[in-house]
């Protein structure tokens, strides 16, 4: 049986701790033994935004200390895994840790490529929900750093019940960008007011991402727009469809 680390983010254990768990069930139903190691933090990514380019470094040598020897780093979020897996690179360029550092990115994964491009795993026989049209948010990070996206999209174009309708503005952010949200306002406002008028255009049943931090940011702000569409995490929605949660 193969293992991973499982990394589970900030917001994912305050805030998804149940994403937490279907994402892990998820790796164990495709036959793979999860390790959760209690001492994980952050992965660095509000420090790093913010400019605090030291304290980064500290918590990215925390990580690699915490993940070490050879098992693939499997995390939810396209966020984590472009920060870990691409800008740890840029913090320690030239420094002399650049070696440990590439070492530790090679094994970073977000969950939906590792299941797919990895695994290659396979659901198309094992969709026991009910017919249902969805729309897909692109968190910026998986979509231009991490590059997750198209593995997550194979997951759930092959699910037999499924239609996704995608958005037509898809690649535009959604105004959280972390620490962005709270230092930028009225651009989040006006940003996530953006991402919500071409989710109403779209007349699905549920909006999905695979991103805590969006999600939060855009059914937040639905909600308070009185706008009343469901919104769930791609790895809860995965998991009941094939009714492990």
């Amino acid at each position: 049986m193969s293992k991973v680390y499982f990394f589970a983010t900030c917001v994912g254990s305050a805030v998804y701790a149940d994403t937490c768990v279907n994402a892990i069930k998820l790796l164990q139903d495709a036959g793979v033994e999860v390790i959760f190691k209690k001492d994980q933090t952050c992965c660095g990514q509000p420090s790093f935004n913010s400019g605090y380019y030291e304290e980064s470094r500290k918590i990215a040598l925390h990580n690699i200390k915490v993940f070490e020897g050879d098992y693939p780093i499997v995390t939810i979020s396209g966020s984590c895994a472009g920060v870990m897996r691409k800008d740890y690179e840029e913090l320690f360029e030239g420094r002399p840790e650049i070696d440990e550092v590439r070492k530790f990115q090679s094994r970073m994964y977000e969950l939906s490529e590792y299941l797919d491009s990895v695994l290659q795993v396979k659901y198309d026989t094992r969709d026991m929900g009910e017919k249902i049209k969805v729309t897909w948010h692109s968190n910026c990070h998986a979509l231009r750093v991490a590059k997750c996206i198209p593995s997550a999209k194979n997951i759930l174009r092959s699910l037999s019940n499924v239609e996704l309708i995608e958005l037509e503005r898809e690649e535009e952010c959604c105004g959280f960008g972390g620490t962005f949200a709270v230092k930028e306002p009225e651009l989040n406002e006006a940003l996530v007011t953006n991402k919500i008028a071409d989710i109403k255009s779209r007349d699905v049943d549920i909006l999905l991402a695979a991103d805590a931090g969006c999600l939060l940011n855009i059914s937040g702000a639905m909600k308070k727009q009185g706008y009343e569409l469901p919104t769930m995490h791609f790895y809860d929605f995965l998991a009941k469809r094939i009714q492990i949660a």
